[in-house]
């Protein structure tokens, strides 16, 4: 494979649904290269291959594309796919034997502060009776359910990591209680670091009012939450993810809230995105709050993960590629 020394590339930018990007400051990163903004999702991989057959370097929104084999082999032009964080989207040792270089900042210094925050909206949403209220409003309905207070209640939180240290200074200034669970590597963390460690898995999902996800989606952890552990949540407890619907096992969270443990749900994410279809049984449920992805749907957040996601470009263009998740391609140069 073989470095370009100067920038000039072909670039194009996949699924940028709002057409956001190009007015964040962030974009003129991109000054003096070729760039292209697809602002409609192509599922048809023909029909995409067609549309980036020109292009050098592909910038990912998310996991809104799957970047396959097939993909691969239908782009002789791309030398490079630029994005930020997990890639379970990204068919990596197809992209080697295609001498395409992935390149994504798995360590990003500061948390995701919009998930945080949206989190904390979907808590104080769901606990308030905020959407159910809102609706029966605009249908002449008044005051048709009672909330609950947040104060003096559990949050359980799993995984230890930044997002969820957030949620969890969220919780304190509201007078919550904050509980942890995670891999042995997270709750020693968590132990060292003076925080309340649940004794056991069952005590965790059993005692929280409210459960939180925040993992990392990797192999090792796709379904980590199973059936049995939403079972085990109390029929007044909430459970929230907005990190990824396959850290659930398949089909158990509808399952469980229409069995009354949880009894109530909030997502921002799902096994298949988008979803467009009207009757979708998560969304219409009467005791889940269900938002579309867009927790970390932020201006400020999307200028901070995509100035990265251009840097990385750059840097490629320049010869001198950051945050390689297949190195081995640069050997074959």
């Amino acid at each position: 494979m073989s470095l370009s020394s100067k920038v000039g590339m072909r670039v194009v930018i996949l699924d940028d649904f709002l057409n956001t990007l190009r007015g964040l400051p962030s974009f003129a990163k991109l000054a003096g290269h070729e760039v292209a903004v697809m602002t409609e999702h192509v599922e048809n991989t023909d029909e995409l291959a067609k549309q980036l057959e020109a292009a050098e370097a592909l910038v990912l929104f998310r996991e809104r594309t799957k970047v396959t084999e097939t993909l691969l082999s239908k782009l002789p032009n791309l030398k490079l796919i630029s994005q930020r964080s997990v890639y379970p989207h990204v068919d990596v040792p197809a992209c080697t034997r295609h001498g395409v270089l992935l390149c994504s900042d798995m360590y990003a210094g500061a948390p995701n502060y919009a998930a945080a925050e949206h989190t904390w909206a979907l808590i104080m949403a769901a606990m308030k009776n905020i959407p159910s209220q809102c609706d029966a409003l605009r249908t002449g309905q008044w005051q048709t359910k009672v909330g609950r207070t947040l104060r003096g209640k559990t949050l359980g939180l799993y995984g230890y990591g930044r997002i969820a240290k957030e949620v969890a200074g969220f919780a304190r200034a509201f007078g919550m209680n904050v509980l942890w669970w995670a891999s042995a590597d997270g709750r020693a963390r968590a132990v060292a670091e003076g925080e309340m460690v649940a004794s056991s898995r069952e005590v965790f999902f059993k005692s929280a009012d409210v459960v939180s996800i925040h993992v990392r989606l990797k192999p090792e952890t796709r379904g980590v939450v199973t059936a049995e552990d939403l079972a085990t949540m109390r029929p007044d407890a909430l459970f929230v993810n907005t990190s990824r619907a396959e850290l659930v096992e398949p089909d158990a969270l509808l399952a469980a809230v229409d069995n009354g443990r949880p009894g109530m749900a909030a997502v921002d994410v799902f096994e298949n995105e988008p979803i467009t279809e009207p009757n979708n049984p998560l969304v219409l449920h009467p005791r889940i709050i269900a938002t579309p992805h867009v927790g970390f749907m932020t201006e400020e957040e999307l200028d901070l993960q995509f100035s990265d996601i251009y840097d990385q470009v750059n840097a490629f263009a320049q010869g001198k590629p950051i945050n390689t998740i297949n190195p081995e391609v640069l050997a074959s140069e």
